[in-house]
This record gives C-alpha cells, sequence and structure tokens, in this order.
C-alpha cells in the first residue's frame, strides 16, 4: 500500500542528558499507510524518542509537528496501572500526553477491544501477568481508533499466536505506526520502512525490515569510503561505532554451518532410533555419557485437564531444543518433569550422569536486586570469574555482554531490563553447568545483543533448552522443536520453527477451539446441552478463587527469594522456597489453563 500524507514531522530534534547528546538534529517523517521499524542499539534513546512523540517527554530543542486531528496512541513498554480499579478503566484513560490526542473512551469501546485480546473488563489488576499486562496495553492503543500508533516491545511476554494475530492486525492497520521492537521476524513480516537510530541521528529507508542487512551493509560502505577519503586517525575507533554487518554475516555463515551440521545429526539420530530401536536399547549402556534427559510416556493432568500425554525425547550433549506453544499450554510445566522438579503422573524421565543444571526464569530469579553487577559475577569476592574452566576478569567477561567498566559497582536494581537480561545470561554461563535451561531469554535484548547471544549458544559446549516465542532466534538456534498440538499432546520435529511450522501449521499456536472436545463425541446425542454442568460451574468458582491466591503466593515467594541474606541464612531453606515458587508458578499455569478450557466450553454452549 502506497503512504499517503505525512501525519507527524520531526524536525532538528536534540537531548542531551547528563551533559552528553543523546540525538542531535534527528528528523524523520511518519505517513498514513506506513509502518517503521525503529531500530538501534540499546541505550541509543529509541524509547526516549517514542516517548517525545507521544508528548511524555520534551527535547531540548526541535519540533514534533503533528498534522490536525491527528489521533495518537501509546502502547509502552511497561504501562502504569497503578489508579485504575480494573481493566475497564486502564483502557478508558488517554494513552499520550499529547492534548486533545485521545480523549477517554466509552465503555463499550474499551470493552470490545479486551475482548479481542481476550481479556475480562473487570480483572482484578494485581493479578495480571505480564503478558496480560502486554495485552492490555495494546488494547488500549487500539480502543482509541488511532491515526498514529506507538508500539514499544509489542511482542514481549506474548505467545507466537498472539503475535501473529497482531501482525494481521497491523497489516491492515490504515494509520501510521511507529514500532519499537527485537522480534526480527516480527518486524520482517509488519514493517514497510526503517528509521535507524545511530550515532545520535537517525537514517531512513524505504524498505522493510527484511532489507535492514543489505542497507547496513550498504550505509557501512559508504562511511568506510568517506573515512578512507578523510585519512583520519579515527577510521580505527569508528570500526566500533559501526554495527558491523560485514564480520557478523561471516560469523552467521559459521553458525549457520554449525546448526545445519547439528540438525542433520539430530535427523539421523531419530531415523536410527526408529529403523534399529533394539538395537539402540542394547547399546544404551555405551551411550549414557551423551545422554542428557530421556522421557518415557510422560503425563501429567492438573484435575481433569490434560497437560502432557504420553510425550517421550530423548536429549542429548550438544542439542539445543526450542520449546513453544501459547501462554497456559504447559511449557513451564513440561520444564519442571524435564529436569525431575516435578513427579509426572505417569512415565518416567531418567537424567544423564553428572548433569550440572543452570536455569535463567523469567524473572532472573538468580539475581539479587540489592547487590552489584561485580557480586553477581564473583559472588565468592576477588576480581575472577572461571567461565569454561578458564579464569577470567570481571571487567573483561562483563564486557563480552556490553557492561562498561564504570557500570561493574551499580546495583542490579538501577539496571533496565534487557541489561537485567543480560547480566542473567552471563552469571548462568559463568555456572559450572552442562545444561543451560534459558526461559524467554530474548526479551528486552537488542538486536546485537540477540546476535552475540547467538554467538555465545552456538559456542557453548553443553546441551541448552530454550522456551522462546521469537521465531528468528528459534531459527537460529534450534536444532529441535518440542511444542503442543493439543488435548495434552507434545510432539518434537527436528530443525528450527520454520520447518516446525511448515509440518505442523499453525496448530502449535493456535487457541483451544471451543467445541473442539464436543466433535469427537458420538453423533447422536439425545438433546443439546445449553449450558455447563454443575460440577463445572463449581469448578470454575474454585478457580476464580484459587488463580488470585496462587498469584498472591508467587508473589510473596518471589520477594523472599529476593532477600540477599536468604541463601546465606539457610542455604537448604532457599533451595526448598525455590522448588515451591516453581510448583506454584505451574499450578497457576494449569489453574489459568483449565479456567480458560471451561469458559470455552461456557462460551460454546451459550452460542
Amino acid at each position: 500500500m502506497a503512504a499517503g500524507p505525512a501525519l507527524t514531522h520531526v524536525k532538528g530534534l536534540r537531548l542531551t542528558l547528563g551533559g552528553a547528546p543523546l540525538f542531535d538534529d534527528v528528523e524523520f517523517v511518519l505517513k498514513r499507510g506506513e509502518r517503521a521499524a525503529l531500530v538501534g542499539a540499546n541505550g541509543a534513546g529509541k524509547s526516549t524518542l517514542m516517548r517525545m512523540v507521544a508528548g511524555f517527554a520534551e527535547p531540548d530543542g526541535g519540533e514534533i509537528a503533528i498534522a490536525n486531528g491527528v489521533v495518537i496512541a501509546y502502547a509502552e513498554q511497561d504501562a502504569p496501572f497503578d489508579g485504575f480499579a480494573t481493566l475497564r478503566d486502564f483502557v478508558t484513560a488517554p494513552s499520550t500526553a499529547r492534548a486533545g490526542s485521545m480523549g477517554v473512551l466509552p465503555d463499550h469501546a474499551a470493552e470490545a477491544e479486551l475482548q479481542v485480546f481476550e481479556l475480562d473488563p473487570d480483572a482484578d489488576l494485581r493479578t495480571l501477568s505480564g503478558g496480560q499486562r502486554r495485552r492490555a496495553s495494546l488494547a488500549r492503543a487500539f480502543a482509541a481508533e488511532p491515526d498514529l500508533l506507538l508500539l514499544d516491545e509489542p511482542t514481549n511476554h506474548l505467545d507466537i499466536a498472539a503475535i501473529q494475530a497482531l501482525e494481521q492486525r497491523l497489516n491492515a492497520f490504515k494509520g501510521a505506526c511507529l514500532i519499537i521492537s527485537h522480534d526480527r521476524r516480527f518486524l520482517e513480516r509488519s514493517s514497510t520502512s526503517m528509521l535507524w537510530l545511530r550515532q545520535r541521528r537517525v537514517l531512513s529507508n524505504d524498505r522493510g525490515f527484511a532489507a535492514f542487512d543489505d542497507w547496513a551493509e550498504e550505509v557501512e560502505r559508504e562511511e568506510t569510503r568517506t573515512l578512507a577519503r578523510l585519512q583520519t586517525h579515527l577510521a580505527a575507533e569508528e570500526h566500533w561505532l559501526r554495527r558491523g554487518v560485514t564480520a557478523r554475516r561471516s560469523r552467521n555463515e559459521g553458525r549457520r554451518r554449525k546448526l545445519e551440521s547439528l540438525r542433520a545429526e539430530h535427523r539421523e539420530r531419530e531415523s536410527a532410533a526408529r529403523a534399529v530401536k533394539a538395537v539402540l536399547q542394547a547399546e544404551r549402556g555405551a551411550e549414557s555419557a551423551r545422554l542428557v534427559i530421556e522421557a518415557s510416556k510422560v503425563s501429567k493432568r492438573y484435575g481433569d485437564v490434560p497437560i502432557i500425554e504420553t510425550f517421550s525425547t530423548r536429549i542429548m550433549r550438544g542439542d539445543r531444543v526450542g520449546v513453544v506453544g501459547r501462554n497456559g499450554a504447559g511449557k513451564t510445566t513440561l520444564l519442571e518433569l524435564l529436569l525431575k522438579r516435578l513427579e509426572p503422573d505417569q512415565g518416567s524421565v531418567r537424567m544423564g550422569e553428572n548433569l550440572r543444571v543452570a536455569y535463567v526464569d523469567q524473572a532472573r530469579a538468580l539475581l539479587s536486586p540489592h547487590t552489584t553487577i561485580w557480586a553477581a559475577l564473583a559472588p565468592q569476592g576477588g576480581d575472577q570469574v572461571v567461565v569454561g574452566g578458564r579464569p577470567r576478569h570481571v571487567a573483561a567477561y562483563a564486557g563480552d555482554f556490553l557492561f562498561r567498566p564504570e557500570q561493574l559497582r551499580q546495583p542490579i536494581s538501577a539496571l533496565s531490563g534487557g541489561e537485567r537480561n543480560r547480566l542473567a545470561l552471563a552469571v548462568a554461563l559463568a555456572q559450572p553447568a552442562n545444561l543451560l535451561v534459558l526461559d524467554e531469554p530474548t526479551n528486552d535484548l537488542d538486536l546485537d545483543t540477540l546476535e552475540a547471544l547467538e554467538d555465545m549458544l552456538a559456542a557453548y559446549d553443553g546441551t541448552v533448552i530454550i522456551v522462546s516465542h521469537d521465531r528468528a532466534f528459534l531459527d537460529g538456534v534450534a536444532t529441535q522443536i518440542v511444542g503442543p498440538l493439543g488435548g495434552g499432546r507434545w510432539v518434537e520435529h527436528p530443525g528450527g520453527w520454520a520447518e516446525f511450522e511448515r509440518a505442523y501449521g499453525g496448530s502449535v499456536v493456535e487457541r483451544p477451539k471451543a467445541g473442539a472436545k464436543a466433535a469427537s463425541a458420538p453423533a447422536a446425542t439425545p438433546r443439546r446441552q445449553t449450558k455447563l454442568s454443575y460440577k463445572d460451574e463449581r469448578r470454575a468458582a474454585e478457580l476464580d478463587a484459587l488463580i488470585p491466591k496462587l498469584a498472591a503466593d508467587i508473589d510473596a515467594q518471589e520477594r523472599a527469594l529476593a532477600d540477599p541474606a536468604a541463601f546465606t541464612k539457610d542455604p537448604k531453606a532457599f533451595d526448598g522456597a525455590a522448588r515451591r515458587l516453581q510448583a506454584l508458578r505451574a499450578q497457576h499455569e494449569a489453574a489459568e489453563s483449565e479456567w480458560l478450557d471451561i469458559e470455552l466450553r461456557r462460551e460454546a454452549l451459550g452460542s
């Protein structure tokens, strides 16, 4: 679709923070029908720039001109929910600070969007998960029927089904859209143009994000020619300021070859397992040193809801297993079963000898907000950290994760979401572990850091299990994908997300379909059921009371574990509390899934 008239024009924008210039002469135009991807390194000021367009921050100089009558809506990374009694109240409130851009919305508009995003208008805001908060922020933005839509990391905490639905919504959107996101596949499928915030200025390109690498390489070549013409001594310094696309492509090729080799090995192993199962059984003893986890016909139910039914897998040393599925499908439950932190109802799990696990959960619970970056990397004191059996200086190792020396004495509580994520990965990779478990490791990471993480995982000599909704990341890292097909059935397929999607279509990410269970019942029924059974109604009432209680218990447990003295005071009690926290999370996820199943049946019966 051709771009229409300009809706906003940013001219000569300047901003200085702490004496250092953040922006200098930033200029760009957003036109109706345009969906611009705003990219740049963490700390470059992307979110600050978007907040200026929304009216929540003021530049030191320059102008942001908005066309008359243009309605702006802003879905920020961490929308403030304080002061609102319900989700309805939150969605009806304006999302920007620009006068006249968006007034208070009528209740019916808010309720319609909340229904689209599968949220209860009367929900208690204290019990919302990260994914529900993100969907609520998007609902508020779309409810305004804006001309200009500002989205800051809209895919964080969303599952693949929700991300794909958002892609479709944006591709049908008639206004202008400015998008900040780390999700490369999402940007490739949603953007029509690019804005690159780089070295305090914005470069623009009228191609979508799929062309970013080619464009970045063109920019880099031109800068190299300019530097050569100038023949200045700054050429070496400038190399580090550039994105390094050419070098990254070389790394990508090497990483891709290694990944394809691992995937081919996995396919051969699966083929051999099917063809000579008896022989493999006989050779199990010789293979045990390579075995990491073997699950045999594992099942787990919560109440009458099957979460996992007779699932089997063998994870070998060097595998990179991607776990996918909609929120509430049971990904955390599957992890807990594979790590033997949760007992299956049926089946068995066997773990390899001398297995040492490093687990980075979504809450980044292995980090205490009260300690410093230095202390987190060297908890025993000193200035050395042992990585892969080799001692490294703390500052050098932290530098691998983009931390500057002056940051090392900062408290963790002062770090941004992306910095906390990078630190959690650094701490985990420094542990003497041979199995690395990462739950949503890509949240809040910029594009360069994602590339660095892929490099780190490619070089990691152990086994990795990754829960992620980032399709490009899974395609770049995973040797096999495990995902749910509904009704508790889980499958494993060699390759990354693209191969898995080709093999199973959208079934792994679709929401449960109302009436699906009824379709398998006998065709002839004496009478049509029009309401839920007494048992289901009673269970729904129990879940309504249980889910907020579990959320409160999880919150209390997380606060207790965040106490920096908790582990030192009583390590056994700390470990027990950590296990209880994991069990509570599994219960909470299962309860939400069961509640959703009942409500879908109620909706189907009512219609």
